[in-house]
């Protein structure tokens, strides 16, 4: 077996570290900003909270409180608990034909009232 004796070209290896520019081996952070730290305070904050009015069974004039208009509220009638209870109470007197008579009566309905403008919640009736 013979080997050759040829030189075989080595591929370079990379210059040592203090052959660079010093320039060029430090590096700069970026700058952070720190913020400081949020300060709690024990006072509560109040956050104004509307609840429904107490409404009629009929449309009222009123001004909005959401959208500050005067408006005639617009009625939209919700069976409850107590509609379900009259008719349960008329089946088992054994009036069968007045069974919807509850879901017709606007007495046994909520009356919710509403803004015809933003649509709006504003308050609600129960009889």
């Amino acid at each position: 077996m013979e080997f050759n004796n040829e030189k075989v070209p080595r591929p370079m290896n990379p210059p040592a570290y203090s052959e660079f520019p010093p320039e060029k081996t430090t590096m700069q952070m970026p700058s952070v900003v720190i913020s400081p730290p949020l300060i709690q305070t024990n006072t509560p904050i109040i956050v104004p909270v509307v609840v429904g009015r107490q409404m009629g069974p009929k449309p009222a004039s009123l001004s909005c409180p959401s959208c500050h208009a005067q408006i005639t509220t617009r009625v939209e009638r919700k069976t409850t608990t107590k509609t379900h209870l009259f008719a349960l109470l008329l089946c088992f007197l054994g009036c069968w034909c007045c069974v919807c008579v509850p879901y017709c009566m606007d007495s046994c309905q909520n009356a919710d009232h509403y803004c015809p403008s933003c649509n709006a919640y504003i308050g609600s009736y129960s009889n």
